[in-house]
């Protein structure tokens, strides 16, 4: 059977109010098999769990760390029964019922104890890096537990890195001035004539939208790898996911070249958010 993460969250955890519904992309979606989705809700709890930790404001970067060894020692298995790590008891259990290994996890959670200690990034491959461990082990865990890829684990690195470049983007300002944290190339950001203080400006500098593109640039490249996902996942739901996920990044690149992440959010309407799940399922079914 499969563990259920506690809805309640416990001593450990540092609830920020985010939820499945705030994401860019649709988590444990109708399009998914009912087989998966309590598996993929688990991982979603794990991961808001413990990114919520590495994002507290009011946490010591020395707290932050603590809580996040406790959760790596309940999906791991070191400890199994901790109730303060109650989402790690369930995410252990929902690996085991599966047969994913708790890598993806550990990654994430290496992510989150780096968010706690750094808040710059020298260039692109450091972000990239970064985004490795933060926004890939995301996608590589649901092509796991839909059987695979035959394209291994690439397109899939390329979609989350994009998506959480882009977010990154959209949440450039809110995260200088709340956790003082710039996910901007600084070498891109000084070569460009901008400064991280731009971030708290009601618009963009010229400078800074002259970085803000050159990470667009970079998730452009990025996407053309991650087209090749839909059609080399072995599920075919999960292909159809893919490609919605796909659409919905690509239509947030192009909003955020013509629009100011500075000036007011940039996010999917109503209407875009369906018009690219139409057009992603409709890829998907096609398997391009």
């Amino acid at each position: 059977m499969t563990a259920t993460a506690p809805s309640q969250p416990t001593a450990a955890e540092a609830p920020s109010g985010k939820h499945a519904g705030t994401e860019n992309f649709p988590v444990g979606s109708i399009l998914l098999s009912k087989r998966v989705r309590p598996h993929v809700a688990t991982f979603y709890a794990f991961a808001r769990a413990i990114d919520d930790i590495g994002d507290a404001p009011r946490l010591s970067a020395d707290e932050k760390i603590a809580r996040l060894d406790g959760f790596e020692a309940a999906v791991t298995g070191r400890d199994t029964t901790d109730p303060a790590y109650a989402k790690g008891h369930a995410m252990r259990e929902s690996l085991q019922a599966t047969n994913v290994p708790a890598r993806h996890c550990v990654d994430l959670i290496a992510a989150f104890k780096q968010d706690a200690i750094k808040g710059r990034y020298a260039d692109w491959d450091d972000l990239v890096a970064y985004c490795i461990l933060s926004a890939a082990p995301v996608g590589r865990y649901l092509v796991d537990l839909h059987g695979g890829s035959r394209n291994g684990y690439g397109p899939s690195d390329a979609l989350c890195i994009a998506l959480q470049v882009i977010n990154h983007l959209q949440d450039c300002q809110d995260d200088y001035r709340t956790l003082d944290r710039v996910y901007l190339p600084q070498d891109w950001m000084a070569t460009d004539g901008a400064a991280v203080e731009d971030l708290d400006r009601a618009t963009c500098t010229p400078g800074l939208r002259r970085t803000v593109d050159r990470c667009l640039e970079g998730c452009r490249a990025l996407l053309t790898e991650a087209r090749a996902l839909p059609g080399g996942v072995i599920d075919r739901r999960l292909g159809m996911e893919s490609a919605v996920i796909v659409d919905v990044a690509e239509t947030l690149v192009r909003k955020l070249a013509r629009e100011d992440p500075l000036k007011a959010p940039v996010k999917l309407t109503k209407p875009q958010a369906a018009l690219c799940a139409l057009r992603g399922v409709a890829r998907g079914v096609l398997g391009r």
